[in-house]
């Protein structure tokens, strides 16, 4: 069934102040999200932090059978988590590794992810090696399969990076590591959201994503799959009581589903409005908000490629709803405040963010616009009309 249009923007408060661009930063919530948080918040203050989690348990336990719906997975094998960031660290410094090793990534990896490889190949001797990727700018499957030795003790992969509109192929990637018993992990935190993400589709070990972008949740919400058979034989970097519960003066257990990767206290409204921006995607269908950020977004490649002086940076043959472009006539910064200025929402994207597939490419800092469904052609075409004339302001 095609998105109420209408519905969801009168559910969206935030339409009325900006046009939204930035849904790859942080989307705006819609109201069942806000209601769910606000209303938690108020009853903490009512009756007790204790308290209010109590009432709500059946509620907060939900969140878990949410993530589980999105991923078509088990809810033991889901931790939530502050963020994505935290999600992927925890699943990869579980790992172990030893002098020869390999980590295999893609070109397009994002910083925050390559600079833990290169940590973990600091302390252990591991190497670092990047798949090659095709003239289109996506990873090679044929490539990284010409590279797989007894050594390669992980695949880890951006699925949508940080810029470009890329999507690499998540599940081709998964159908090779597989078949060679090699461990995948997936960071999807710009694919949740947009997109279907079902794990035994994908054949990830793990996979991490993030509440406030695609997803419209909350900032400080996030993650993490692990598949069983792998969860069982992971110790977590760090452990509480919780994680680990303490069984005998010399003993601890670790808990025997994902949440042994969790700790005590969480922040129990955020949690809650993750659930409600779970459930509120999946009653609009993941392959219909897909269908739509993509006739969004290439509609404003599109008109940004009609514009002289103007060069749009996407990658691949079908991109996300994620559109990264320069203009001759200002850096992103600049355009980014004067955006700001007159109602637009976008973001920068320093080359650091994704230093390879930056240094390769001789990117700028480029400007990032990421439509969601809630936006509206008009949106759009504004948009594109302001690039075209930003140069006169």
């Amino acid at each position: 069934m095609p998105i109420d249009l209408e519905k969801v923007r009168s559910e969206t408060p935030g339409i009325r102040n900006r046009i939204h661009l930035n849904n790859a930063g942080a989307a705006l919530m819609p109201n069942p999200v806000l209601e769910a948080m606000v209303g938690y918040l108020n009853r903490e203050a009512e009756v007790g932090g204790y308290e209010a989690a109590g009432e709500a348990a059946s509620e907060l336990d939900g969140v878990y059978d949410s993530v589980a719906r999105l991923l078509g997975c088990g809810r033991d094998e889901i931790a939530l988590t502050e963020n994505a960031t935290v999600a992927w660290q925890l699943a990869f410094y579980a790992l172990t590794f030893r002098p020869g090793d390999r980590i295999l990534t893609a070109r397009a990896e994002y910083a925050a992810n390559y600079v833990a490889f290169l940590q973990i190949a600091k302390r252990t001797g591991a190497s670092i090696e990047v798949i090659p990727s095709d003239d289109g700018g996506v990873l090679d499957p044929a490539c990284l399969e010409q590279m797989l030795d007894e050594r390669v003790k992980l695949i880890a992969i951006t699925w949508v990076p940080t810029n470009g509109g890329l999507r690499n192929p998540a599940a081709a990637v998964g159908a090779i590591a597989r078949r060679h018993g090699i461990t995948y992990l997936l960071d999807a935190c710009q694919a949740v959201g947009q997109m279907p993400t079902r794990v035994e589709e994908l054949g990830c070990d793990i996979l991490t994503g993030t509440g406030r972008k695609f997803l419209r949740g909350p900032r400080g919400t996030g993650f993490l799959y692990i598949r069983r058979e792998l969860l069982l034989t992971l110790e977590p970097p760090m452990i509480d009581h919780f994680a680990a519960p303490w069984v005998a003066p010399d003993r601890y257990e670790l808990r025997r589903d994902a949440r042994r990767f969790e700790t005590w206290e969480n922040n129990y409204a955020a949690r809650l409005g993750l659930g409600r921006a779970l459930d509120y995607a999946l009653d609009l269908g993941l392959h219909e908000i897909e269908n739509r950020c993509g006739n969004l977004s290439e509609r404003l490649r599109n008109g940004l490629r009609n514009i002289e002086g103007v060069a749009v940076h996407d990658l691949g043959p079908k991109p996300a709803s994620i559109v990264t472009f320069s203009a001759r006539d200002y850096t992103a910064a600049n355009f980014k405040a004067l955006a700001s200025r007159y109602g637009f929402n976008v973001s920068a994207s320093a080359p650091s963010s994704t230093l390879l597939d930056a240094a390769a490419r001789g990117l700028p800092t480029v400007v990032r616009a990421s439509p969601h469904y809630y936006n509206t052609e008009d949106e759009i075409d504004s948009f594109t009309r302001f690039v075209r004339d930003s140069r006169r302001k």
